[in-house]
């Protein structure tokens, strides 16, 4: 029997962990990406233990484990460095069965292209969806370097999926959740500091560690959609300026053309399904969500995995198997949706509810330790279908 093939749209991490999952599950795989480079425009990303077992399934969850930067105290403070509840890495990973990995994007896509054969990857090839396919008819990408037909079309193009639209045309898309966001990555500074978040008056910062001597730093606001500042840094210094240690000194290390700013957009209105014909979508181009609880990446993996979970490749009708996936995907990642952007909403309130907020976060903090910990319960701790792919 001929060998299938698969097309995947987008070269981001869920798109190269489905190619990485397709091809261990006995597929043929094309990524097309529309860049020149496979260098991703991002920054960090943190891997929960939710994610880690799913790249297990590829052989890859002990090679992002030792990564691992955050060792001791962490936990969410004022804009004084009142620290208003705290945690510690053990006692995360005992709850969820392991450490938070936090990475730079770059390394994980590193990672993935590695277990791609040469040539599987395509930069600068913008891909179009031309027809979804069906059961007995391939589905179609136009490239421009001609039609490929493919026996399954994976649409991992992100937020602003074409895939996306041309599958459900009538849908809205993603929605403003009404913040911003600036991301940087700096040389950690002189003095040590506990991986942290800090809530503001409409105003959050976050400064985490990276295994390899960094910080990865992130802040957000509200803002106009669109809105932008003519030099992104002094509008970071504006706002951020006066905070807690490492907040300025951050903030003095970075380079201002380094400094990346993007609205914060989200799924409000849930997809019918996800999948059309011979075609599905994973991550962002299917459920994306607010930044709050870092888990955008983790569910692109779980989603990648699931998905060649149900394919194997010698099913010609794939009608069952993608509705299979609909099934485990769009309940579980709506559910995170809706669970991000609350937590959205909740640290950008400004006045006496940020004042009650902090009071409550405070309180709680005081008479149950394990508050942080307990708005992961039933993420973290998701565990994928299947052990292993990998040899």
């Amino acid at each position: 029997m001929e060998q299938p093939h698969a097309v995947v749209i987008g070269a981001g991490i869920g798109g190269l962990t489905a190619a990485v999952a397709l091809r261990l599950r006995g597929w043929r795989v094309t990524v097309l990406e529309r860049a020149a480079t496979l260098e991703p425009v991002g920054a960090g990303i943190s891997l929960a233990p939710n994610a880690q077992r799913a790249l297990d399934v590829i052989g890859l969850g002990d090679e992002v484990r030792p990564l691992a930067a955050w060792q001791g105290d962490a936990g969410l403070r004022t804009p004084d460095g009142r620290w208003l509840a705290r945690t510690d890495s053990r006692a995360a990973a005992r709850r969820f069965g392991g450490p938070l990995v936090l990475l730079h994007r770059a390394t994980l896509a590193g990672l993935l292209t590695a277990h791609l054969p040469d040539g599987a990857v395509r930069t600068g090839t913008p891909a179009t969806l031309t027809d979804p396919g069906a059961p007995g008819r391939p589905a179609r990408v136009a490239t421009q370097d001609g039609d490929l037909q493919a026996d399954l079309v994976v649409g991992a193009d992100g937020i602003n999926s074409a895939v996306r639209r041309a599958l459900f045309p009538t849908h809205p898309g993603p929605a403003y959740t009404g913040f911003t966001t600036w991301r940087v990555v700096v040389p950690a500074p002189e003095r040590p500091f506990a991986p942290h978040e800090t809530w503001g008056a409409g105003r959050l910062w976050g400064s985490q560690p990276l295994n390899d001597g960094r910080v990865y730093a992130y802040a957000a606001a509200p803002a106009p959609a669109r809105d932008r500042a003519p030099d992104e840094k002094a509008e970071l210094l504006r706002r951020f300026g006066g905070w807690h240690h490492p907040v300025p000194g951050i903030l003095a290390a970075v380079e201002p053309e380094a400094v990346l700013r993007h609205d914060v957009h989200f799924m409000a209105e849930a997809l019918p399904a996800y999948h059309v014909g011979r075609t599905a979508l994973l991550g962002d181009a299917a459920h994306a969500m607010p930044p709050n609880l870092g888990q955008g990446g983790n569910q692109a993996i779980e989603d990648a995995i699931v998905l060649a979970h149900h394919l194997a490749p010698t099913h010609d009708d794939l009608a069952p198997a993608l509705a299979a996936y609909t099934r485990d995907r769009l309940p579980r990642t709506m559910d995170i949706v809706r669970r991000s952007a609350r937590a959205g909403r909740a640290a950008m309130l400004t006045g006496a509810p940020a004042v009650l907020r902090d009071a409550a976060i405070g309180a709680a903090g005081r008479l149950a330790p394990g508050l942080m910990l307990r708005g992961f319960a039933g993420i973290a701790d998701w565990r994928p279908p299947v052990r292993t792919y990998a040899a």
